[in-house]
């Protein structure tokens, strides 16, 4: 089965499922893109690793585990999301330490925030790609959905809720914009703190 390398798109908080947020994984070299349901602190997670100027106080879980790694000379080399029952996707973590390979079973959240901080691809079979994947509303093709993979779409992928919070960011000053980046760095909320680095990065 041939692999199709996938880029991050972004993360949206889903209305469909509380406390939930979707992961937007885009094939490179197409337009479909597949979504995964993720849960909060992984989204965090992701967040974090993705706005690089944004350095949380204490280790995160995935920072530690990289850290780990280093320390013993182990090294992610991609992420291969291979398998996908019932909405829920499965992966594998390709590792390698003194030249021997390794594969390590890893829930996909957490695979994409470890190949985030090793900078390792991530790919996912055609097949997988073919059932899940999607197309955004306003792209070049319709959206379009196989049956069984509700769990997928996640609300066309851009929520309300990110967007009116976008909206407050952009009446407010860099002073209040800064404090509120201070705050949600302290109190570990990484995915609030990106979109505030985003809105101050766009104003300077």
């Amino acid at each position: 089965m041939s692999l199709v390398r996938l880029n991050i798109k972004g993360i949206s908080y889903s209305q469909t499922q509380n406390g939930a947020y979707a992961l937007i994984l885009n094939e490179v070299d197409g337009d479909r893109k597949l979504p995964i349901v993720i849960g909060a602190f992984e989204a965090q997670s992701i967040a974090i690793a993705l706005e690089k100027e944004i350095k949380p106080p204490r280790p995160l879980t995935h920072d530690l585990f990289k850290n780990f790694c280093e320390r013993f000379d182990i090294v992610v080399k991609q992420v291969i999301i291979h398998k996908l029952v019932d909405g829920v996707f499965y992966s594998s973590l390709i590792c390698e330490r003194d030249k021997i390979e390794e594969i390590i079973d890893a829930r996909t959240s957490d695979a994409i925030a470890l190949a985030l901080r090793f900078n390792a691809p991530i790919f996912t079979y055609k097949n997988i790609l073919d059932k899940a994947g999607i197309y955004l509303k306003g792209e070049s093709e319709p959206m379009s959905q196989t049956p069984g993979s509700e769990d997928a779409q996640v609300d066309d992928i851009i929520p309300d809720v990110v967007e009116s919070q976008e909206t407050n960011y952009k009446t407010m000053s860099l002073d209040e914009l800064e404090t509120l980046l201070s705050q949600a760095v302290k109190n570990e909320d990484y995915e609030k703190a990106a979109r505030l680095r985003d809105e101050i990065s766009k104003r300077k």
